[in-house]
């Protein structure tokens, strides 16, 4: 039995149970601001911001009752106190204390119709959200160029509809996650939230759904279908843009009604509300309502982490050189980073080949400009000479020690890896050597890079010597 005096350190013990089963985000913003008021045995009185806010921790958090009854026991009846209200609280009874996880597997049991714009006699849709399982938020990479985006999404997860981000305008260049965000929302509202109707929808799609409603004389029921969503991603919005009168009216009386309905709306593009052009002015009055949060360009170090998340998402084990290489000449567009990791796991798993800084320089050939300078072989020759602390002079001349002639060979190999230049050039530049002795020293170089281990590291070493450059 818990003593009348102690209640308040019952609660605090409460919390830490509450703590370790939410997230940080989740138990500052529902837990931490909750108050005791008073225990008398049987009845606890916590007090909270308002009613809704009551509401919401009963519907979304069913988990902490358990834990309240464990503490506090099972009699326990809890109240919730409004503030300028507290003479009547509200009365939470008979706690429905199904797990979560029933819950969630009840609801996503429902068919999916398949004309989603003709629904007779349901009376609750359950629809496809189009969500990509991969973008979610234990996959994506935070970093300064994307915590406001994916901190207001967080937010707008937790109490969709309800929260000051309403529109959530997501805009920045193509290919830097704006997608990846706005989806994970999408699936962090249908874990919270099993009982909203979310979906995700390009804005090209939108304006062919609409092009075919008008051409079937359906427009109602496409408008109708769209006002139903609680929660409605839209991509790329700046694709409304144009004479599409038709279509941007039927997403305006889409977005007031969503509005006025309290669902959600989350919008991405490429360019700021400010700088859309060929978009009907109180649309873009609308887009301004709630939040705009840009996502920049990665930084080196956020960069660094997406190359590394996306290459265990594909199984690919690279060494740290090789995500270093791709960072310092890769751009941070993510179809690119996608690509290039994709194709260097091709070259490996059906060529045979080592993941190397060599073979990632030949596969961003085929997916970036480089910006890197081009490599001479007057600077491979340099390189080589600095490495085995050979002259110059000696390494051109006649001599064939085994020192001089395998620098030799290891420089015409890496030559013929890092430059253009045909085998004949390659051997004029390196003493005077014809086509076959460049060929035949390819050759040696290979052979030696497959069977012995600390050749084949003193070759990677230089190359690195030679690309930092």
């Amino acid at each position: 039995m818990v003593n009348s005096q102690t209640y308040n350190d019952v609660w605090q013990a409460c919390l830490s149970k509450i703590k370790e089963q939410t997230s940080q985000e989740e138990f500052a913003t529902w837990f931490a601001p909750i108050k005791p008021l008073g225990w008398d045995g049987t009845n606890l009185r916590l007090k909270v911001p308002n009613e809704s806010y009551a509401k919401y921790i009963d519907q979304n958090f069913r988990k902490i009752f358990p834990i309240i009854m464990q503490l506090f026991g099972k009699q326990t009846r809890l109240y919730y106190a409004i503030p300028n209200n507290e003479e009547k609280p509200n009365v939470v009874g008979n706690v429905d204390t199904t797990p979560i996880s029933k819950i969630v597997a009840q609801t996503d049991t429902q068919n999916l119709p398949k004309n989603p714009f003709v629904i007779p006699g349901l009376k609750r849709l359950s629809i496809d959200p189009q969500l990509n399982a991969r973008y979610t938020f234990s996959t994506h990479v935070e970093g300064e160029c994307n915590r406001l985006a994916r901190s207001a999404g967080k937010t707008v997860a937790l109490t969709p509809g309800s929260s000051p981000f309403n529109p959530l305008y997501i805009y920045g260049a193509s290919g830097l996650g704006k997608t990846h965000i706005v989806q994970a929302i999408g699936h962090e509202v249908r874990e919270r939230h099993p009982e909203l109707q979310v979906l995700y929808v390009s804005t090209n799609k939108f304006q062919a759904q609409f092009l075919t409603a008008y051409k079937n004389g359906e427009i109602n029921d496409f408008i109708r279908f769209y006002q139903m969503i609680d929660v409605l991603i839209i991509d790329d919005i700046q694709e409304l843009s144009g004479n599409k009168v038709g279509t941007q009216n039927a997403f305006f009386n889409i977005f007031n009604h969503l509005q006025l309905a309290g669902k959600q709306i989350i919008l991405t593009s490429d360019k700021p509300p400010v700088e859309l052009k060929d978009i009907e002015q109180r649309l873009l009055t609308r887009f301004k309502w709630g939040l705009s949060a840009k996502i920049d360009t990665p930084d080196y170090e956020t960069k660094l982490k997406i190359i590394r998340s996306k290459s265990e998402m594909m199984g690919v084990s690279l060494p740290d050189e090789v995500i270093t290489y791709l960072a310092d000449n890769i751009s941070a567009n993510i179809r690119e980073i996608e690509g290039a990791l994709l194709s260097l796991k091709a070259n490996a798993q059906y060529m045979n080949r080592r993941f190397s800084t060599s073979l990632a320089k030949e596969v961003l050939k085929a997916y970036v400009h480089m910006s890197q300078k081009e490599i001479s072989v007057n600077r491979i020759t340099e390189i080589v000479c600095q490495y085995f602390d050979i002259d110059e002079q000696s390494f051109n001349s006649t001599k064939r020690t085994r020192e001089v002639a395998q620098a030799r060979q290891i420089a015409m190999y890496l030559a013929k890896q890092h430059t253009k230049l045909p085998l004949t050039a390659i051997g004029s530049a390196i003493g005077g050597r014809n086509h076959a002795t460049v060929l035949h020293s390819c050759k040696n170089v290979t052979n030696l890079i497959e069977t012995d281990k600390v050749f084949r590291n003193q070759i990677e070493e230089i190359e690195k010597l030679i690309i930092a450059g």
